[in-house]
């Protein structure tokens, strides 16, 4: 495996594979790898020639009281990972590489942004798309994969490649869980033994939601009642959010039709996590 640090030589290197005509995949991701990144490499691996990952904790989606600083690194053990897996390149810049002193250019997106976690994060989805763009422009890729964990980040990216004109095919991975349904995040490691059974609540609220869905129930302002209920019984929690929106718009629906994004974010102790579902009805 490859690793490269240096923008213009990353740039140089997939220019040269694309001129021997390899289909490179990409899969951006902020390092502290665990099994969803993995699943990710593998849909990559099963759609191109040529795999790219990026380990690069992205300062720009960081608000002032975020975990920037304390998010959990370790590079050696992703690389041994990366390198198990059969990963072509890594790529991971530094900071002082990827944005210059005086950069002064984002990537805003519209009303996408306004729901969900742009409500509580509202400069997070203008680091999020700045910094994939960025990372597109370098890679160079013709595949890039994200997971449905952050399924408005998806969302949102979809959208900035379709109207910035990105020739880029976007692919994406279900959600990876722990045997007990707990979804995959490298913030995982901030829970106590405690809070990482109290964690389980955001999985066991979807599991009600869609059960009550599927026997009927059409009110989203019931539904979400119920989760609030189940979610707030473990003393740990604090709910950022908890929706059903239209998986298109991320709009709020009062009567549940179509296909329904169901999304949670809640605090267990101090971390912060997110988890959703999709229901076609």
């Amino acid at each position: 495996m490859r690793i490269i640090k240096n923008v213009s030589e990353m740039q140089s290197f997939a220019n040269s594979l694309r001129a021997k005509d390899e289909k490179i995949s990409f899969v951006p991701t902020m390092g502290f790898l665990h099994e969803g990144h993995l699943s990710l490499v593998e849909i990559a691996q099963n759609n191109s020639t040529f795999v790219v990952v990026s380990i690069f904790v992205n300062p720009t989606q960081f608000g002032p009281n975020e975990d920037f600083d304390s998010y959990p690194r370790d590079f050696e053990r992703d690389k041994s990972l990366l390198e198990a897996k059969g990963v072509d390149v890594l790529f991971a810049p530094t900071k002082e590489e990827f944005y210059s002193e005086n950069h002064l250019t984002y990537v805003q997106n519209g009303s996408l942004s306004d729901f969900l976690c742009g409500n509580s994060r509202p400069n997070h989805f203008r680091g999020v798309t700045t910094v994939v763009s960025k990372l597109f422009n370098t890679v160079k890729p013709h595949i890039a994969v994200f997971g449905q964990k952050d399924a408005q980040q998806v969302l949102i990216i979809k959208k900035m490649v379709q109207d910035l004109n990105f020739d880029i095919e976007i692919l994406v991975g279900e959600i990876s869980r722990e045997k007990d349904g707990l979804a995959l995040s490298s913030r995982n490691k901030y829970l106590s033994e405690v809070e990482r059974k109290d964690a389980l609540v955001l999985s066991e609220s979807l599991g009600l939601a869609e059960k009550m869905i599927f026997d009927g129930e059409r009110n989203s302002e019931l539904v979400i009642s119920k989760m609030t209920d189940l979610i707030l019984e473990k003393q740990t929690a604090r709910i950022d959010y908890a929706e059903i929106v239209s998986s298109e718009s991320l709009e709020k629906i009062d009567f549940l039709k179509g296909e329904i994004l169901i999304a949670l974010a809640v605090f267990i102790g101090k971390t912060r996590l997110i988890d959703n579902k999709i229901i076609k009805l």
